[in-house]
């Protein structure tokens, strides 16, 4: 096409507010009832065919486990060999198709969200994955709609970037998606990751081969019917469900594998890092290891600081969406002259916190994902009662009857090591150490060496030197870092977002950073008038 295009510039999306009497909350109580009321058969999708496998997961309700929403069908060897075939016979003809075009399909995507699909990716994800009202909005909805918008713009700048030429030459380059497949593994967690991890790399003319999480495949199902709806060609992506054992390791040996887009555990992904390692040589390219693996995120609290606003960055930081995001506050430090003050403001907001069923727009937490994540954040909490350098001031409590549900839980320990301080729970489980009012800076370094991970983290502090001193000494103890804030809620356009350390590469999600790992450049340089004698002037006589 003739013409120098560029996306329209992306805004974020505005956040509904669900008050009562409002559309979006009458919207959403019907498109809650109306998916209550049925149960899917959910298909793999392989080429844009429905594929069905007769081996089922099911699909429940975290806060209400004797519903189910639906059954999965798992995809196996064969599957997994289709989807593959699938994702490369679709690459050449999506890589050649000019890149406004693959442009315009995300930007309808993100209208399609913002409009009519909007209730329904967030009842999805409210049912699927218990989160509340606000916490769906912001996810399933905001986040995956900036992501879109946001996404196509970066990729416009990126082609954009040119290098100079010099006299009677023009030099160019192009971004070319990777040849092969991507293999995209997505979490339970958000419902804009499971968008995301896909659709960046396909953005910048690769394919995929996606594994949604086995918790998540509910509203991974609808994602995938609203890009179709969008205009996704078939074979773009191709999502097979399944154990990570079945889908995984013939995904990370197949020679024609490009890269890899993963949010996950750290083990998990140091294995996937692995086996590339193991099988370098037997791949067509070097493949991009890109991957978001978790975090055990701080609070760290200068004598400076608002008691108030600390006790409410804690709950906040620590509780919303029961504890599951991978920017969860999970472990505080706090001057023993402020405790008293901090402690008793977190006692009463935490003691008026209301839990139970996402559909109860009243509720600001529900249920964790599943059995295996109870079980394992009650052994936490069991740990903590019973070790004698430790104590829960609040919560403690675990019921499986209903629903997965833990309250939010603080405890406060004695050991700057203790288990909870450097071990990622993922679940309402916040551990305070009190630290000598004086001691500020011995304690950042603390903080630097307690845990592996480096996602987020946040100072508190009305001291200016204070900040500047935790800026140092937590140089790289986190990848998104927060000052006088909670540490989770990253905007796209405003905070790209990821970690290193054990919190993976650091290539931020919703930035030109992350979409550049999906291109492999070609420099093309044109000379106009090529010379005719391969002598140099300086090899002359005279």
């Amino acid at each position: 096409m003739n013409g120098r295009f560029l996306p329209p510039p992306p805004t974020n999306e505005p956040i509904f507010s669900y008050l009562p009497g409002s559309p979006e909350r009458a919207a959403l109580k019907a498109k809650l009832a109306d998916l209550r009321a049925e149960t899917l058969d959910i298909p793999l999708v392989i080429g844009g065919k429905e594929v069905r496998t007769g081996k089922l997961g099911e699909c429940r309700v975290p806060h209400d486990h004797k519903h189910l929403l639906g059954t999965y069908h798992k995809a196996g060897k064969d599957e997994v060999q289709a989807a593959i075939d699938a994702a490369l016979a679709a690459r050449k003809e999506w890589a050649a198709l000019d890149w406004q075009e693959r442009v315009s399909i995300f930007l309808k995507a993100a209208e399609l969200l913002a409009g009519p699909w909007r209730s329904t990716l967030n009842a999805a994800t409210m049912l699927g994955q218990s989160k509340t009202v606000f916490q769906a909005e912001i996810d399933s909805a905001c986040e995956l709609i900036d992501f879109w918008r946001f996404n196509s713009n970066y990729m416009a700048q990126l082609y954009g970037d040119q290098p100079g030429s010099g006299p009677g030459m023009w030099d160019r380059v192009e971004y070319r998606g990777l040849e092969g497949f991507v293999f995209a593994v997505t979490p339970f967690n958000f419902t804009s990751i499971a968008g995301n991890l896909p659709t960046a790399p396909v953005l910048m003319g690769c394919t995929v081969v996606w594994k949604p999480a086995s918790t998540a495949v509910y509203s991974a199902h609808y994602l995938m019917q609203l890009l179709k709806e969008a205009g996704l060609p078939d074979g773009v992506i191709n999502m097979i469900p399944g154990s990570g054992a079945d889908v995984g390791p013939q995904c990370m040996a197949h020679p024609e594998l490009s890269g890899v887009h993963f949010t996950g555990s750290t083990a998990v992904f140091q294995d996937m890092w692995a086996t590339v390692g193991a099988n370098i040589k037997q791949y067509k390219t070097y493949p991009r290891i890109v991957g978001e693996t978790g975090g055990k995120d701080f609070i760290f609290v200068h004598k400076s600081a608002n008691p108030d606003e600390v006790a409410t960055a804690m709950t906040r930081g620590a509780f919303e969406f029961q504890g599951q995001k991978c920017s969860a506050a999970s472990r505080a430090y706090i001057p023993k002259g402020m405790w008293d003050a901090v402690k008793d403001k977190v006692v009463e907001q935490v003691t008026c916190i209301k839990m139970g069923p996402a559909e109860d727009f009243t509720n600001f937490m529900s249920a964790v994902i599943d059995k295996a994540s109870f079980d394992k954040i009650k052994g936490y909490i069991d740990f903590c009662k019973n070790a004698p350098d430790a104590e829960i001031i609040t919560g403690g409590g675990c019921d499986d009857s209903t629903g997965y549900f833990i309250e939010p839980t603080v405890v406060l320990t004695s050991n700057p090591k203790f288990r909870t301080m450097q071990e990622e729970i993922f679940g309402p489980v916040l551990t305070v150490y009190l630290y000598e009012d004086e001691a500020y800076e011995e304690t950042l370094k603390l903080c630097d060496e307690t845990s592996p991970y480096a996602l987020t983290g946040a100072i508190f502090s009305r001291d200016r030197y204070a900040v500047k001193k935790a800026h140092q000494i937590l140089e790289h103890a986190a990848g998104n870092f927060y000052v006088n804030d909670k540490p989770t809620g990253a905007v796209v356009g405003q905070q790209p977002f990821g970690g290193s350390r054990a919190s993976g590469t650091n290539d931020k999600a919703g930035s030109l950073f992350n979409l550049i790992r999906w291109t492999s450049v070609r420099t093309i340089k044109e000379t106009f008038v090529p010379p005719k004698d391969f002598m140099y002037p300086y090899m002359s006589e005279k």
